[in-house]
C-alpha cells in the first residue's frame, strides 16, 4: 500500500497550489479519500474528505470556499486545489484512505510540506 503526495512548497499569500495524493496497492474505489494537515505541536485535523460512495465532500470551516478536494477512480488520485492560501494554512498536508465499511482500515502517505509566506 502506499500514498504518495506531491505538489507542496512555498507560496505567497492568496497564492494557490494544488496537491496531488497518487495510490496504489489496495482497492481505491472502496476508500473515502481525505486530506488532513498538521503543524507542530497540534493534532492532525481534516481539511476535506469524501463522505459517501456517491461523492459528497466535508470540509474544514476555515478552508470552505478556498479549497476543494477531487478525485479520480481512473488513476486512483485524489487531489486538494488550494486558492486564496493564507499563512495559516501552513502545515504539513497527509492524503488518507479509510475503508467505506471497516473504518479501522485506513492508510497515511508520508506528508508534503506547504508554506505560506511573503
Amino acid at each position: 500500500v502506499q500514498l504518495v503526495e506531491s505538489g507542496g512548497g512555498l507560496v505567497q499569500p492568496g497564492g494557490s497550489l494544488t496537491l496531488s495524493c497518487a495510490a496504489s496497492g489496495f482497492a481505491f474505489f472502496s476508500y473515502y479519500m481525505s486530506w488532513y494537515r498538521q503543524t507542530p505541536g497540534k493534532e492532525r485535523e481534516l481539511v476535506a474528505g469524501f463522505i459517501s460512495s456517491s461523492g459528497r465532500t466535508n470540509y474544514a470551516a476555515s478552508v470552505k470556499g478556498r479549497f476543494t478536494i477531487s478525485r479520480d477512480n481512473v488513476k486512483n488520485t485524489v487531489s486538494l486545489q488550494m486558492n486564496s492560501l493564507k499563512p495559516e494554512d501552513t502545515a504539513v498536508y497527509y492524503c488518507n484512505a479509510r475503508h467505506v465499511i471497516r473504518s479501522t482500515d485506513s492508510y497515511w502517505g508520508q506528508g508534503t510540506q506547504v508554506t505560506v509566506s511573503s
